[in-house]
């Protein structure tokens, strides 16, 4: 897959995010570390897991929350106008996680997902996961 310059890529799972952005040209990705604005892990999920006696997995609610939180940064990133093209990679039940929660807009932007988890990869690996989508 080919980027135009200045799409940013979202790089995350329950836990971790990584922001880059295509310094190079369509023809040659070359992803520089970036910011947006940081993420609110306190959001709420979707909502779909309680805690109690019979789901006791709080931590999969806390990493809920934090796929919740990428989305709200990202959305008013979009809202904002700091981003024009956006490209997401996360963890399968991350990203499952996420798309519940697109505004419209964001969706607008988005060229695409990859369902992989690539946060503790090397920005090499990311960039290979990319060009092979």
């Amino acid at each position: 897959m080919m980027l135009p310059k200045g799409t940013t890529v979202a790089v995350a799972d329950g836990e971790k995010l990584n922001i880059f952005r295509n310094s190079g040209d369509e023809a040659n990705l070359k992803l520089a570390p970036t910011t947006l604005s940081d993420v609110d892990a306190e959001s709420s999920g979707s909502g779909s897991r309680q805690d109690s006696s019979g789901n006791p997995d709080g931590n999969q609610s806390a990493e809920d929350g934090f796929s919740a939180g990428i989305v709200a940064m990202l959305n008013k990133s979009v809202l904002d106008g700091k981003v024009h093209g956006l490209v997401v990679i996360a963890a399968p039940r991350a990203l499952g996680e996420m798309r519940k929660h697109y505004h419209k807009t964001l969706s607008s932007k988005l060229l695409a997902e990859i369902a992989k988890d690539l946060t503790g990869h090397s920005v090499s690996d990311v960039e290979a996961a990319i060009k092979a989508a």
